[in-house]
């Protein structure tokens, strides 16, 4: 799993008053034409956060990092710094997770998660910990080591936890029952709750069997490299699947049209 992978730091050479060179490696989570052979990417580095980089000529065919600038690559990158403005300089891939471009439900998945990746993270805010959670799902699908919605599971729950929407698990939020009767889990609140308790935030809660509280504990405490690493049944992976989406969807306050696209390709979604 890419959780055993250890991200060197960024190594930063300055030129100049205004100008810098940053060799660093970054995952590409978005990519928008600009005139007619540029690109602008939208990139996750460990030390750096998240950086907006111009890439020119990337879609010439002549271009010798036209592979390392697509989106889902990871790449090695040295980046040109003028005035708070990035341009890639020169690129190699490390991991271009090919096996995610032959199968349009498991690239759309992908997607999803560049996509959510790009709605939390923030241009110069390091958080190495959500480009190692970007790897190591990426990795996991690529490889088909999970069910893919097991995959987006952890993903959309242990990515809420990393942006600081970490739900409380522990004990209902009204009685401090360790494991709620007839638990229930408060979207908007992100608390659980006795059915016959008050979760103290108005709105929906959903119903939680044990295994699925289970889970939702393990992969919000669980080493990086093992979050994906527990069993459960296909009933409580969809409990789980729908549980957590509807949360992603209450905390940020918005959707994702890749989710919807990924739907509509998956018989699972």
């Amino acid at each position: 799993m890419w959780g055993e992978y250890k991200i060197r730091p960024a190594a930063v050479f300055n030129w100049g008053l205004h100008n810098m060179y940053l060799n660093t490696k970054a995952l590409v989570l978005r990519e928008t034409k600009y005139k007619d052979a540029d690109k602008i990417l939208t990139v996750l580095t460990a030390e750096e956060g998240k950086l907006t980089v111009k890439a020119r000529g990337a879609l010439r065919k002549s271009c010798k990092y036209a592979a390392a600038s697509q989106v889902l690559c990871f790449s090695d990158m040295t980046l040109f710094g003028n005035k708070g403005k990035w341009s890639l300089n020169e690129a190699q891939t490390i991991e271009q997770f090919l096996p995610l471009r032959e199968d349009i439900e498991y690239l759309a998945l992908a997607n999803y998660f560049a996509d959510m990746l790009d709605a939390v993270s923030d241009e110069d805010s390091p958080n190495p910990e959500l480009l190692q959670l970007g790897l190591n799902s990426l990795f996991a699908l690529s490889r088909k080591l999970y069910d893919p919605l097991h995959i987006k599971a952890v993903f959309e729950l242990r990515l809420m936890c990393l942006s600081g929407f970490e739900p409380d698990l522990f004990g209902c939020v009204s009685c401090g029952e360790e494991m709620p009767v007839d638990a229930l889990f408060s979207i908007k609140g992100g608390v659980l709750h006795c059915r016959g308790c008050t979760p103290g935030t108005a709105g929906i809660s959903m119903p939680l069997s044990k295994d699925t509280l289970e889970a939702m504990r393990y992969i919000c405490l669980a080493e990086p490299k093992k979050i994906f690493s527990f069993s459960i049944s296909e009933m409580d992976k969809k409990q789980l699947s729908d549980i957590v989406e509807a949360y992603v969807a209450s905390q940020l306050e918005r959707g994702f049209s890749s989710l919807d696209y990924w739907k509509g390709v998956s018989y699972k979604g």
